[in-house]
């Protein structure tokens, strides 16, 4: 068990893993923050959907309130800038030659880490959490735990400390992500992932299935949608809340 004493930076996006990712961070440390980033992606609404989710963990879990701290949020509009990717531009969502799809942003986790490395820096935290995944992913070379593990050695050594970048879902495939959520929080906390988190590349909340909102057929979605069906085959478990949308 971590050390309840210290705290940690969470990068939060507003999305299923990331989210599941806090309420671990909260579950295991006194004092949490959050940071995220706006690089002009299509789907912003994930940055709306962070307020709302950091209010939803106070209210519904007390004990976990007191411990959530300042939220960062930080432009990069660099990003999209220098790359047209169909996460950050109207394109349509297809996958190359080398099986990786247009929705990889290059350098996007390489520079999410390395600005929560600096902010970490300045407030004192030696845990930093992502929600990077090698299991269940689009093949995103920087979601990799090589790639962390190279990206922990390079902020160590930059800023001279010994940051220790987290990724507990790494191992992960997403029917484990949510099983996790409910060891974490109950239905409770699968119920607020499954209505106020956004993880649709295309920005789509106004259709709302058993796992979400989203279009249900962007990469994200379908990963989150099938993980979400194993979940409920092996555990039995039902949300709360209903359907909107098909």
């Amino acid at each position: 068990m971590t050390d309840a004493a210290v705290g940690a930076l969470v990068l939060f996006s507003g999305g299923q893993d990331s989210t599941t990712c806090l309420a671990l961070a909260l579950d295991q440390y006194a004092r949490v923050e959050t940071i995220g980033f706006d690089y002009g992606q299509r789907h912003r609404v994930e940055l709306g959907q962070r307020a709302t989710i950091r209010e939803s963990l106070r209210q519904k879990f007390p004990t976990w309130r007191g411990r959530l701290g300042e939220d960062h949020l930080f432009r990069i509009e660099a990003l999209a800038q220098i790359s047209t990717t169909a996460m950050t531009h109207d394109v349509e969502i297809v996958v190359d030659s080398r099986n990786l799809p247009n929705t990889f942003v290059p350098g996007r986790n390489l520079v999410f880490l390395t600005l929560a490395a600096a902010l970490a820096y300045r407030r004192g935290f030696k845990h930093i959490v992502g929600g990077m995944c090698e299991t269940d992913f689009s093949g995103y070379p920087d979601c990799r735990d090589d790639t962390v593990k190279a990206m922990q050695l390079a902020v160590n050594l930059g800023m001279d400390t010994r940051f220790v970048l987290e990724t507990p879902l790494m191992w992960l495939d997403k029917a484990a992500t949510w099983r996790l959520a409910e060891t974490l929080g109950g239905t409770t906390l699968v119920d607020l992932i499954v209505e106020s988190t956004h993880s649709c590349y295309l920005g789509e909340r106004a259709i709302r299935h058993d796992w979400g909102h989203g279009c249900g057929s962007c990469p994200a979605c379908r990963l989150r949608a099938e993980g979400f069906r194993k979940y409920i085959a092996s555990s039995g478990t039902r949300p709360c809340l209903t359907p909107t949308g098909a």
